[in-house]
């Protein structure tokens, strides 16, 4: 039996191994440095795009307009803008052709061009707001159609571009894109109804998804015997949470709708959609936090003659509840962001009014940004990318809320 060659410490053969040691540790905080920078350069990359793409759409460009109502074909009288019913009188007195008429006077033929249904509604309103605006000649800023505003903002239509650049115009904040819902114009479109119905669909996904992902995974991790029939529950819980979502979808479309005959494109029906999605994840990221607890703190509260109950629910939920919290953040962005499962069960109507509740019908902004993108009117690229900003705003917000709390009853021992 050959014994092992003894090791020399005197050689240099020592000094070389232990710098080619420090050369690899090198080699590799260099590849984990690199690797850090090319992945933040990319998330750079993708928000100043989407900033650069998307400030637009929190702008609008105004155009000043002269307005001779006593000549003008409006037959409108004042008193009808003290009611209740002062846009279906003015809609029906034809301000459009108004609009036309004026704009076609000012700017020459195609000058109707330059303002569509923005401006017939701000028109609208400034006539609500100061009625004796009929008796007299006014000039007022309008917001522009979507083709002025594109050619103001970048390049568009030549014929558009010449008519702006003939024209007295403004850059201002667009609050409309805040406060409307989607329309078939983009100088009119708006998030609000897409973000209140996301924010409802969330609120119903949160509701169902973690007080049942978190009660199965105390029991199956605390109660639950061990036998044949715990392993395939955790083996189907493990493969539901890497289903593709497009299956739960499915799955909504005919339970929830088919069968359940819910009502569709609801924030009921997404939310539990997606609560069925993210409560897989839930479960496995409970079970985790769970088994984290070390085993003295159960034997403590057992020896003092704490009941099972009482252990599980006043000192084990308590300590994993930050990590429960984790997997609770990963998996509402997970559902924050799905368009493919929302889509099968109807949540791609065109909704022009926001959801008053969680059963009336609404869009979420992840299939908003789907259908605008979609759109041939150049305005709603803009449109889509400012959309995307609100959307990574609210997920940041909801993430933080998450992460404040998980910070919050986060415990060290």
């Amino acid at each position: 039996m050959n014994s092992a060659t003894p090791t020399r410490w005197t050689d240099g053969s020592m000094e070389k191994r232990v710098a080619r040691r420090y050369a690899a540790e090198r080699r590799f905080k260099l590849f984990g440095l690199a690797a850090v920078g090319l992945s933040v350069a990319f998330l750079a990359f993708l928000l100043i795009t989407m900033v650069w793409k998307g400030a637009g759409g929190f702008t609008r460009t105004e155009i000043k307009l002269a307005i001779d109502f006593p000549r003008s074909d409006l037959m409108l009288d004042p008193a009808a803008l003290k009611g209740p019913e002062a846009a279906e009188a003015i809609g029906a007195a034809g301000i459009d052709g108004v609009l036309e008429q004026a704009a076609t006077q000012q700017y020459g033929q195609g000058g109707s061009d330059l303002f569509g249904e923005a401006s017939a509604r701000a028109l609208e309103r400034q006539l609500v707001k100061d009625p004796d605006l009929l008796g007299r000649r006014a000039e007022l800023w309008l917001p522009a159609s979507s083709k002025a505003d594109v050619a103001a903002k970048q390049e568009g239509d030549p014929a558009i571009e010449k008519l702006v650049a003939g024209a007295q115009t403004r850059r201002v904040a667009n609050l409309n894109f805040l406060t409307a819902s989607d329309a078939t114009d983009a100088s009119v479109v708006g998030v609000w109804g897409a973000l209140k119905g996301t924010f409802l669909t969330i609120m119903v996904t949160m509701l169902l998804a973690f007080p049942i992902g978190v009660l199965a995974a105390l029991y199956l991790e605390e109660f639950a015997p061990r036998n044949r029939w715990t392993d395939m529950i955790e083996v189907s819980i493990n493969n539901l949470a890497a289903v593709p979502s497009i299956i739960f979808g499915l799955l909504g479309l005919a339970v929830f709708l088919n069968f359940m005959h819910l009502p569709r494109s609801a924030p009921l029906v997404g939310g539990l959609t997606l609560a069925l999605m993210t409560m897989p994840v839930i479960v496995i990221a409970g079970r985790n936090a769970i088994t984290s607890v070390p085993p003295s703190i159960r034997d403590a509260a057992l020896g003092v003659g704490a009941s099972k109950m009482q252990v599980v629910f006043h000192h084990v939920l308590p300590l994993a509840l930050p990590g429960i919290l984790t997997g609770t953040i990963i998996g509402m962005a997970r559902a924050l962001g799905e368009t493919a499962p929302l889509l099968m069960i109807g949540m791609r109507a065109f909704i022009a009014s926001p959801p008053g509740g969680i059963t009336d019908p609404s869009s979420v902004l992840p299939v908003q940004i789907f259908l605008w993108s979609d759109e041939v009117d150049r305005g709603f690229v803009e449109k889509t990318s400012a959309a995307i900003i609100v959307l990574l705003i609210f997920m940041l917000l909801m993430n933080g809320l998450a992460i404040y709390l998980r910070n919050k009853f986060e415990r060290r021992w």
